[in-house]
């Protein structure tokens, strides 16, 4: 029975070319954030990477720095470090929703984001998953950036079409010569506007 509660961590990827991460933190319990701080740069390191670090005020702005830099920016990835700690209040869950969620988006928008924000009770919970001796979810945070980097690379060169388009542009006659319009899909000629 102890086999199932074992963690698999996979060896960080390797890569050809130089990888860019930013790492986006909230210093609001600034012991936490640095402790999480130093596990992303030394798993950064070990890749090989380079790191930009911005701070912002809180868990909820980490999303949009993300957003901001994943528009404005040249970085292969995003690490998103913080602590909310459960308060009296509902704030917790209003805090801790709202960025995972953020990030979430993100990600499936094609953002390579590692989420380091640590939800926690207390504050010996935080520690504890913060210190690069113990947990580690810092470095854990990076190294998840890292591997999504390493997956869109593999795959950034194959791309499938989707929606709409000419379907010359789509079938390597990319003069789009043909005034076929492909809604979606195969054409079988039932799929013609």
């Amino acid at each position: 029975m102890a086999a199932l509660t074992e963690h698999t961590i996979l060896p960080l990827p390797t890569f050809d070319a130089p990888v860019r991460l930013l790492i986006v933190v909230s210093p609001y319990y600034r012991a936490v954030a640095d402790a999480l701080v130093a596990g992303a740069r030394a798993a950064a390191e070990a890749a090989g990477a380079s790191v930009d670090l911005i701070e912002v005020p809180g868990a909820l702005e980490i999303p949009t720095a993300i957003g901001m830099a994943g528009r404005l920016a040249q970085y292969d990835g995003f690490v998103a470090l913080g602590c909310v700690i459960r308060g009296e209040t509902t704030h917790y869950e209003t805090v801790c929703n709202d960025s995972s969620r953020g990030l979430t988006l993100l990600g499936l928008q094609g953002l390579c984001i590692g989420n380091g924000i640590l939800t926690v009770e207390n504050m010996d919970q935080a520690v504890a998953r913060a210190e690069p001796a113990q947990q580690d979810k810092g470095g854990g945070a990076a190294s998840a950036a890292l591997h999504l980097i390493a997956l869109h690379r593999r795959w950034a060169g194959a791309k499938r079409p989707m929606g709409f388009g000419r379907d010359g542009e789509r079938d390597g006659d990319r003069d789009g010569d043909r005034d076929v319009i492909r809604l979606a899909g195969e054409i079988d000629g039932s799929a013609k506007a």
